[in-house]
């Protein structure tokens, strides 16, 4: 199934798609079924409101997320480390072009860590979705040897998801005996991501990074927020993701 197609689906399982979509229904019904037609709007409403605020996103991410992850870099785990492409910020002016997008850059970030404690190889996956002109995996291997000072052994350019980015690195790394890995990712990213990875023949030590935290709880906690509603778009894709993964094993 191509990437667009994916999403395409997606977008309609996924807030705040999923939810104006019940509200339109009841809209729809307002005449015909006035008790159907509210509580849809209701149900719509409040599901947004719920989803919206950072208390209940959090606690979302949380549980997803599972507690954080502690690697020994004194005795390593894995023989090489992979980082997984987040996405592209396209034509950036300051860049004079695409780089790697804010969510690649914390990932690289915590994997130019992992390669200073370990000192093991590192492969970057990442291929072109949105048909852009270099690939997420090129765009990581410039980042880390130009920014980071860190060099990269292996690019995979190919992959357009998270299925593809297991499956093809499995190929390159199969090649030098390589199948323990370090893998690195967001930690909402991290259950499905090592569900995929296994899946492939890896035997994989996470190494998450990004986790969801908060400096305090207070009023503005349970106050609607669009960030709060990515947070929830984000955990029920993960879900939804790793649900459709079990039913294609």
């Amino acid at each position: 199934m191509s990437w667009f197609i994916t999403n395409l689906i997606s977008a309609f399982l996924l807030p705040p798609l999923n939810l104006l979509i019940v509200a339109g229904v009841g809209i729809w019904l307002w005449r015909k079924r006035p008790v159907i037609a509210r509580a849809l709007l209701v149900t719509a409403f409040a599901l947004l409101w719920i989803l919206s605020t950072p208390y209940v996103a959090d606690a979302l991410m949380h549980r997803l997320e599972g507690a954080p992850y502690a690697t020994d870099t004194r005795k390593p785990l894995a023989d090489a480390i992979v980082v997984l492409g987040g996405g592209t910020y396209f034509h950036a002016p300051e860049y004079g072009g695409d780089t790697v997008g804010k969510e690649t850059l914390e990932r690289l970030r915590f994997a130019a860590k992992l390669y200073r404690e370990t000192g093991k190889p590192l492969l970057v996956t990442g291929g072109k979705p949105l048909g852009n002109s270099a690939s997420e995996g090129g765009q990581m291997r410039q980042v880390l040897e130009q920014e980071f000072k860190v060099p990269v052994k292996w690019v995979e350019g190919e992959s357009d998801n998270t299925l593809e980015n297991a499956r093809l690195s499995y190929k390159v790394l199969k090649e030098s005996g390589i199948t323990r890995i370090y893998l690195v990712t967001h930690a909402w990213h991290m259950p499905r991501s090592v569900q995929a990875f296994q899946s492939a023949g890896f035997q994989v030590v996470p190494a998450p990074t990004a986790y969801t935290t908060r400096y305090a709880t207070t009023l503005l906690t349970f106050i609607p927020s669009a960030e709060s509603l990515l947070d929830s778009r984000w955990y029920m894709h993960e879900m939804i993701g790793m649900l459709w993964y079990q039913l294609k094993s």
